[in-house]
């Protein structure tokens, strides 16, 4: 595995070494070993497999207890993934990281927890998995507005098109009502933009 520094440190590209020949492929996509080289220490406690269409955007979740990091890859298509960082005494408060995951390119994505987490759909459908450190706790979800000027993602919009989204993401909130991460916590307060 090749471990890819992005501009936020603790996010993590992860490039498997694949092996392959004209009956197919081999490849490992997960090896504790390897990832605690790259200071991911994480325990995984949950595996979630979704599919949707183009132009479909999920995010930006996190989860204000019960925080979790998750380990992303994609199995079939393209998405653009992207992540958000809201800990508050991180040098890096409010950027924000984007990376193509898709099934030709293998590529994988460590988001830690303090990261608000999202993806866009950019072929005609995608098949998403990923690994969590905690478990799914939906009282405590919290989705923050995709197209927040604050956070100013640039999502690579099909046609220029916005996107489709579920009942609750078209709800979120603003990054100053999400509040920030903090000694495990969630708290409320104050958003300082900063650039990507």
């Amino acid at each position: 595995m090749k471990i890819v520094e992005t501009k936020i440190p603790d996010l993590k590209v992860i490039e498997p070494e694949v092996f392959g020949d004209d009956r197919g492929f081999f490849m490992e996509t997960y090896q504790k070993k390897k990832l605690l080289s790259a200071g991911i220490s994480d325990d995984f406690v949950q595996d979630n497999h979704s599919k949707s269409t183009q132009g479909i955007l999920r995010g930006l979740h996190f989860q204000k207890k019960n925080t979790q990091g998750k380990f992303v890859r994609v199995i079939s298509g393209e998405v653009f993934d992207a992540a958000v960082d809201l800990r508050k005494d991180s040098p890096t408060y409010g950027m924000w990281e984007g990376v193509i995951l898709s099934a030709e390119n293998k590529k994988m994505f460590w988001v830690p927890e303090g990261f608000a987490h999202g993806f866009y759909v950019t072929s005609e459908s995608a098949e998403f998995i990923y690994k969590c450190t905690n478990y799914y706790d939906p009282e405590y979800e919290c989705s923050i507005a995709w197209n927040d000027p604050t956070i100013g993602i640039e999502w690579p919009l099909t046609n220029s098109q916005l996107p489709s989204l579920s009942q609750k993401d078209n709800k979120g909130v603003t990054l100053e009502e999400a509040g920030y991460f903090i000694q495990g916590e969630w708290e409320s307060g104050e958003m300082v933009k900063r650039s990507a």
